[in-house]
């Protein structure tokens, strides 16, 4: 009897001690049986390496008076914003040759793992530590190398470079530089149109349920016999979760040619040369850079973060490229100027530029630059960006349209659509901002809309990456009055609309 009554006694202590360890997280040992909730582990998200905090706030979008050029009367309309962590400086060289050098490391590394290279497969892990197979990942522990390969070794290293024929210059294979990632649609999958209960698809109960097929539509993409990159918008039936995870491969590589076949009849060879690859040029702003390479490489910086973090990572939103609406709200600063500075002008009293632009008609170096300058040059706005006007438009989601503000939804307004190949080009326009190096001073104000086509890379286009915020806790309402079209934006029409899948729409 003892003996059962002391098994009692510990048996309660040992639940008092649970209950002690669970603490309130746990809602089955709320006390009294109260309601408490069950609390998640405390999260505190760092501020990413380059970048500055853009806290939520609101900003009106139009034109508060007539149009001097158009002639037509625009809606005023309120929008807002939430809190996104953004890129201080324009993405420079430096930083995206890392990215091109990653892609490289990691086509010799699955060469030097290749038995046509030797076959060490130690620079690619396919089974786990019990010797099960797993999805094979290359082994970045394993150092390649460099200066002391053997024969086999020596071939997958060199088989990236080709030699120049004329002047014999050994240099990377830009063709072979591909990145292939993938990109799971959340929104499209969320919608409840795509559920695979067709009772899930309705809800509206006087509505018979709809045995209807459902068709989808994805990006998928690989490389041919000849090594081409094909890429196709394939529509199937729905067949569940794979369905929304889009694949894609881009050639990441600068076009250095951009600087002369953006500019006929001018000597911009050693631009072509060296602007990219020479490290006196390392802290400028990349270009020859497209809108699918701009988000190649948001992809890829995404992935790197994410196995550098480990498991801290699923708390982590994707590195992107910012709306047209974040972006113009980020360059306006706290205090919704026209300009990323505060004065009307674009010089001080001085006579110092704020900016790097053209100042007058062929007089690009009264700013100091001709081209490009390093980032960081002049002074930031009161976001604590820098180069939001001038040095180098930048890439943005938003596709350019002539629409009003009347179809932009009035919260994190944007409007995405990834052109597939086959697309008419005209429905390949994006929305590029903040004005060039080579633009005048209407094009560089906050509010100028300007638009490139997404496969198009041009010597004066670059781009800076997003990170929206896990939550915002600063202060909301922190910009005051800034306007997305202004009428020192020349003229041109604000647009906009609510975000949409990227879902294709057959015609």
């Amino acid at each position: 009897m003892k003996t059962k009554s002391l098994v009692f006694f510990l048996l309660a202590v040992l639940c008092l001690t649970l209950a002690a360890c669970m603490g309130s997280n746990s809602s089955a040992n709320a006390v009294g049986g109260e309601l408490t909730g069950v609390r998640g582990s405390a999260m505190s998200e760092p501020t990413p390496y380059g970048m500055v905090a853009v806290h939520k706030g609101s900003l009106k979008v139009g034109l508060q008076e007539n149009d001097t050029l158009w002639g037509a009367d625009f809606p005023i309309r309120d929008i807002s914003v939430d809190g996104f962590w953004m890129d201080e400086h324009e993405v420079s060289n430096a930083k995206y040759r890392q990215f091109v050098n990653w892609v490289r490391d990691s086509i010799i590394r699955e060469r030097l793992a290749d038995p046509n290279y030797g076959g060490d497969d130690t620079y690619k892990i396919e089974e786990d530590k019990e010797g099960n197979p797993i999805t094979p990942y290359l082994n970045w522990s394993k150092p390649i190398p460099w200066r002391k390969a053997n024969e086999d070794e020596d071939k997958a290293i060199q088989s990236v470079y080709v030699i120049h024929p004329i002047d014999g210059t050994k240099m990377l294979d830009a063709k072979q530089m591909n990145y292939r990632y993938e990109i799971y649609d959340y929104v499209a999958a969320a919608q409840r149109k795509y559920r695979l209960d067709p009772e899930e698809r309705d809800l509206n109960t006087d509505h018979a349920v709809s045995n209807e097929q459902v068709m989808i539509s994805k990006d998928t993409a690989w490389i041919d016999d000849d090594g081409r990159i094909i890429r196709q918008t394939i529509t199937r039936p729905l067949s569940g979760p794979w369905d929304f995870l889009n694949t894609y491969i881009v050639n990441i590589y600068p076009d250095t040619t951009c600087w002369v076949n953006d500019f006929q009849n001018a000597d911009n060879e050693r631009y072509m040369k060296l602007y990219f690859s020479n490290p006196a040029y390392d802290d400028y702003p990349v270009v020859g850079v497209s809108w699918d390479q701009a988000n190649a490489f948001c992809a890829w910086r995404t992935n790197f973060l994410m196995k550098g973090m480990g498991g801290y990572a699923k708390h982590i939103q994707r590195y992107r490229l910012p709306s047209e609406v974040e972006w113009e709200y980020a360059a306006r600063g706290k205090e919704g100027n026209p300009f990323p500075w505060t004065s009307a002008e674009v010089k001080s009293d001085k006579g110092c530029y704020y900016a790097n632009f053209k100042p007058d008609r062929g007089n690009y170096t009264k700013d100091g630059s001709l081209i490009t300058s390093k980032c960081g040059i002049f002074s930031p706005n009161s976001n604590g960006l820098y180069d939001m006007a001038g040095n180098v438009a930048e890439w943005t989601s938003t596709v350019y349209t002539e629409a009003g503000v009347e179809s932009m939804s009035d919260m994190n307004p944007d409007l995405k659509y990834n052109a597939a190949k086959e697309d008419p080009y005209r429905l390949k326009k994006k929305s590029v901002r903040g004005g060039s190096w080579k633009d005048p001073e209407s094009m560089i104000r906050s509010a100028w809309r300007s638009y490139e086509y997404q496969n198009q890379p041009r010597c004066y286009v670059g781009f800076r990456c997003v990170r929206t915020m896990v939550n915002d806790r600063g202060t909301a309402g922190a910009q005051k009055g800034g306007r997305v079209s202004s009428k020192g934006g020349g003229g041109r029409k604000s647009s906009g609309g609510p975000t949409v899948s990227t879902r294709k729409t057959r015609r």
